[in-house]
């Protein structure tokens, strides 16, 4: 059974940190890695032509290891979602009236690709909104599936609900898809590295994660895993190291044309990401140390050491098969002012507000007594 994980991580005395979903804290060893690959770009003739290659193999192999995915070659590195996601968008051919399913506020970089296809190409987004109850995360989950039809071209989706922490049910919407023929799209970061993503089940398309939430890792540092429906795609972008046989550099000027076979050709620009790499790995090495499962436990344990008094005070919280332990919304009773947002930071207790909901993202760091100073702020 997991820990508190909090030595290793550098917490100011006092703080309250329940935000990892806006940023996470950067683990020690992430940091020190960071710091180290910094330090060895200062010098570069440490490094060898082998160094834009080996780190982000292995990174790809951390990776296909958290999804339990036998297909390292699959996974690409990217800067951000919305990169991510622009290489899926490029290679979806789409025909008028076309429907693309999405879930109602999911997060913009999720959205905008979308809403701006829509426009080109006149196809219709179907937005799927979940019920105004208490009990909405299995209705929202139901309204998604009705959504998906034989019109349907491509869902894409969160996994976890950046806002709320409602979670959908990738196998049943893979399983409905494969039914219509639509694709499935998925926007892991809030989920991937603290809730569990099992990919030989779900057989999603495409998972686009950024790495500074639940991935732990630096700004600007994501992956993704593109399936077999991209494997003759064109990359938004051509860069050298993507093509074939780019790990020898005296024939670069040869100009091959042929891509690494897989998802290699999706990778960013400068994929190698000298220090930020580094930093992802390390990050990843302690996910797959601590189990996701486990994480998603030591959550768990933190959520139901309140439940009880959310209960006695009214402060509305999602059934837990419908939502993550590690995000989550609560709703007090009573309105969410201003003066409660300066009172929560008076007393550096750290969480986010989005919609009506209070944000709470947990983890190892945290424990029983910070999920009560919370409550604790919500109800003097």
């Amino acid at each position: 059974m997991l820990s508190c994980q909090k030595d290793l991580f550098d917490f100011d005395e006092g703080i309250t940190y329940l935000n990892g979903a806006y940023m996470s804290p950067l683990m020690n060893r992430v940091k020190e890695a960071g710091l180290s690959a910094l330090i060895r770009k200062s010098k570069p003739w440490t490094i060898s032509p082998t160094s834009f290659f080996d780190s982000v193999d292995k990174l790809k192999n951390l990776v296909a290891q958290l999804i339990n995915s036998d297909q390292p070659d699959r996974i690409s590195i990217i800067p951000s979602v919305s990169y991510g996601m622009a290489n899926v968008a490029k290679n979806i051919h789409f025909k008028k009236g076309d429907h693309i399913v999405l879930l109602d506020k999911q997060f913009p970089s999720n959205y905008f690709i979308w809403k701006t296809l829509a426009e080109k190409h006149e196809l219709i987004l179907d937005i799927i909104s979940p019920p105004d109850s208490n009990q909405r995360g299995q209705a929202w989950n139901e309204f998604l599936l009705n959504a998906i039809t034989p019109l349907t071209k491509l869902v894409s989706i969160e996994h976890i609900h950046w806002a709320d922490g409602t979670r959908f049910d990738l196998k049943a919407i893979r399983e409905k898809t494969l039914e219509v023929g639509a694709l499935l799209v998925v926007d892991g970061t809030q989920s991937l590295g603290a809730f569990p993503f099992d990919q030989s089940i779900f057989q999603v398309d495409a998972l686009i994660v950024a790495g500074y939430k639940s991935l732990m890792g630096p700004y600007s540092m994501g992956v993704a895993y593109y399936g077999a429906a991209f494997d003759s795609g064109i990359p938004i972008e051509e860069n050298w190291i993507n093509k074939k046989g780019s790990e020898v550099f005296e024939k670069l000027l040869d100009y091959e044309l042929e891509y690494k076979p897989g998802a290699a050709r999706y990778s960013m620009g400068e994929q190698s990401q000298l220090i930020h790499v580094p930093m992802q790995i390390a990050a990843i090495e302690q996910l797959l140390d601590w189990n996701v499962v486990e994480v998603q436990s030591y959550c768990k344990r933190l959520v139901d050491s309140i439940l009880p008094v959310l209960k006695d005070n009214n402060i509305w919280i999602e059934d837990s098969e419908w939502r993550a332990n590690h995000l989550f919304g609560i709703r007090p009773s009573h309105e969410i002012t201003y003066l409660l947002k300066e009172k929560l930071l008076f007393n550096k207790i750290y969480v986010s507000f989005r919609s009506d909901s209070i944000r709470v993202s947990p983890h190892v760091y945290n424990t029983n007594s910070d999920l009560q100073k919370l409550v604790s702020a919500l109800i003097e």
